[in-house]
């Protein structure tokens, strides 16, 4: 099982919230180069890095930040505010592995249709949930769609990755609902990567029966509740 740090970046700042709350943010450090160096200096092999300001906003608030972080090498993955082909060329064009579509996703399935044809694999979609709702826009506006279902029918569609984040779990660090993540994993045409919740090296580990392909984790490595090395190990084993 892949371990994915993250970085969540607010004003330049490395930043996270809690069950997606903008009032709750907390910042980390004002150099997100030096996380991302610390991160794979404790042998990460892949970064999550969202830009929330661009997921609130839809406009590339943080390009620049995220460009200095992908010179620094990684298979890194990138979302937050990516909503057109010219701005999801952009972020490829810095070195990224792959874009993230969260909200596009949702509202506009041809640009998801278009880039899946342009850069395949290369393309991710995010599903928010809250209480089984996707949640779009930052998490701040709800959606027609049920979350299972919609990873169902992103699967049937060609995406090869899905990052299904549990609201309701972000942030607390209070474990997640490996049951779900369990029938969420089930079909293999795509890899499901877990986020929201990890508290613990047990909850990493409670995840390895599930068949998941990764997990985020965010808060309880910037809390020091364990180490980025102590987690790729314990991925490592199965």
């Amino acid at each position: 099982m892949e371990i994915f740090p993250a970085i969540d970046i607010m004003d330049g700042a490395a930043v996270r919230l809690t069950k997606g709350a903008f009032d709750t943010k907390k910042v980390y450090s004002d150099d997100p180069e030096s996380v991302y160096a610390g991160f794979i200096a404790e042998g990460a092999e892949h970064l999550h890095i969202v830009d929330l300001d661009g997921a609130r906003s839809g406009k590339s608030t943080n390009f620049e930040v995220v460009k200095r972080l992908a010179a620094m090498g990684g298979d890194t993955e990138i979302g937050g505010g990516i909503r057109d082909m010219r701005r999801a060329e952009s972020y490829l064009n810095l070195g990224v592995s792959r874009i993230i579509l969260g909200t596009a996703a949702v509202e506009n399935p041809s640009f998801l249709k278009e880039a899946l044809k342009e850069w395949g694999n290369r393309v991710a979609v995010g599903v928010d949930v809250l209480n089984g709702i996707v949640r779009v826009s930052g998490w701040e506006r709800g959606s027609a769609l049920d979350g299972e279902e919609f990873v169902k029918r992103l699967s049937g569609e060609g995406v090869k990755r899905i990052i299904y984040t549990d609201i309701s779990r972000d942030g607390v660090m209070k474990g997640l609902d490996t049951e779900l993540y369990g029938r969420l994993s089930r079909n293999k045409d795509s890899e499901i990567i877990a986020s929201g919740g990890i508290g613990s090296l047990q909850n990493v580990k409670e995840l390895l029966p599930t068949g998941v392909y990764g997990v985020i984790i965010g808060k309880a490595i910037y809390e020091k509740a364990f180490s980025v090395s102590e987690a790729v190990r314990l991925g490592d084993k199965k």
